[in-house]
């Protein structure tokens, strides 16, 4: 049969820790039982040697005397007795006692087994006469016995108040883990608000603070959930309706000519919607999954950002450049940053009009890097800088088609990084200035 495993750690300490003392108890009698009856054992023999020193005589009883005293009848004590022979081998003297020892006397210290138990003998021989003293070993082993009772006594007592000490430490000890349970247990499916870490131990804060940063983590992503489902319910209505709308012209068109106005509004309208996802499914994935940091060269992803638009630029004979690009590294999200540089450059291309300029640079100072995206645009007035950074605002009257989530994609990474983002008129060209300073 198997030995019951407890899967509770107060189970688990209560049980060592009682054992424990169970075992220390057992131990401590097993020793003071030794060591009370190796005491009593030198305690003993050393009161046998010192009487039978003191009934050393230089003068030998005679044979009458040794006559009368050893027929004459007495209770008996068979605990202790005592023997005295003359030189001739006559027994003279034997104390008061129904146990027979052998007749002989081994000098010294000797064990002998006689009436059905073992006797501890001391000898010891003059010119006049050999004395023996005898004592049962029982009497010592139950003298010992109750001088370890007696020790083991204030133990006995003091142990069953120890163990409910023990319970009490424990159980106390453990109430800061069972108040976490609780609470975690009293929560709604949807309270990921921070376990409180007041007065827990030090071995259970570092697990409380682990799973606060886990409620953490969890609520950033069900926060970036809902915010997609939603931006997606409210943004993604329109095109779709306009997808129909333009489906059903596509259907009604009588001539090729219609058919080719309805097929190029629905190809433009299914582009739009397009973009839209794409750009939804990149904000949400910046804000719910953020990835680790390592060095990025900037200046690498700007050149690369250039390229990747430099066809589309051209098509739209835009003039797209990389203006300056000093070697600049910082700790970041190489996609993040891969995503943020090619928003700013797009929407640069995208906003200039047919002939104008985008410049691109990349500035390492002491104070940090700063990326910069000059165009040749309208630009954005002044009370509107700050808006456009909300989710889906447009500018009123902005011709270029897009979703409004290209600057709150780009404010988002750049804060996630520690940077900031500022928009303002360009000096050299005229149009928009956006300019993201990255510190040291």
């Amino acid at each position: 049969m198997k030995a019951r495993v407890t899967h509770s750690l107060r189970g688990r300490l209560l049980w060592y820790l009682l054992a424990a003392i169970t075992i220390a108890a057992i131990a401590q009698a097993t020793i003071a039982y030794r060591t009370a009856l190796n005491d009593a054992d030198q305690i003993f023999d050393y009161h046998m040697q010192q009487m039978a020193l003191s009934l050393r005589s230089r003068v030998p009883l005679t044979s009458s005397e040794a006559a009368n005293s050893v027929d004459t009848p007495v209770a008996g004590n068979d605990d202790l007795v005592l023997q005295v022979w003359s030189p001739d081998g006559v027994q003279v003297f034997r104390s008061a006692s129904h146990a027979r020892l052998p007749q002989r006397a081994v000098l010294g210290f000797s064990n002998v087994r006689a009436n059905g138990t073992t006797y501890r003998i001391f000898s010891i021989q003059t010119e006049a006469q050999t004395v023996q003293v005898a004592q049962d070993l029982a009497v010592r082993r139950s003298m010992a016995g109750n001088l370890a009772l007696r020790t083991l006594g204030p133990v006995a007592v003091m142990m069953p108040i120890l163990m409910l000490v023990v319970w009490w430490v424990v159980s106390n000890s453990l109430d800061p883990v069972a108040r976490v349970r609780r609470q975690v247990a009293a929560r709604q499916a949807d309270d990921l608000s921070p376990v409180s870490e007041q007065g827990l131990p030090d071995e259970v804060r570092p697990l409380v603070h682990e799973l606060n940063l886990l409620f953490g983590r969890v609520r950033t992503a069900f926060d970036a959930q809902q915010n997609f489902v939603a931006d997606a319910a409210h943004e993604l209505r329109t095109p779709l309706a306009a997808l129909k709308l333009q489906a059903q012209s596509l259907e009604r068109a009588a001539d090729a000519d219609a058919r080719q106005v309805a097929v190029g509004r629905l190809t433009a309208g299914i582009e739009r919607a397009t973009r839209l996802v794409e750009q939804l499914l990149v904000l949400a994935r910046q804000e719910a999954d953020p990835a680790p940091l390592q060095p990025v060269d900037l200046a690498a992803v700007a050149a690369r950002a250039v390229a990747d638009l430099a066809g589309v630029a051209q098509a739209r004979d835009i003039d797209l450049g990389l203006e300056h690009a000093d070697a600049a590294a910082v700790r970041g999200q190489p996609d993040a940053l891969t995503i943020l540089l090619r928003n700013l450059v797009d929407n640069a291309v995208k906003y200039t009009p047919s002939g104008g300029t985008v410049d691109v640079s990349v500035l390492a100072a002491s104070g940090g890097v700063t990326v910069t995206v000059e165009d040749s645009g309208p630009g954005i007035p002044p009370e509107e800088r700050e808006r456009v950074f909300d989710r889906f605002y447009r500018v009123a009257g902005s011709q270029a088609s897009g979703s409004g989530l290209g600057l709150a994609i780009i404010k988002s990474i750049a804060e996630r990084h520690g940077a900031t983002l500022a928009l303002g008129a360009s000096a050299r060209l005229g149009g928009l200035e956006a300019k993201v300073v990255f510190p040291v």
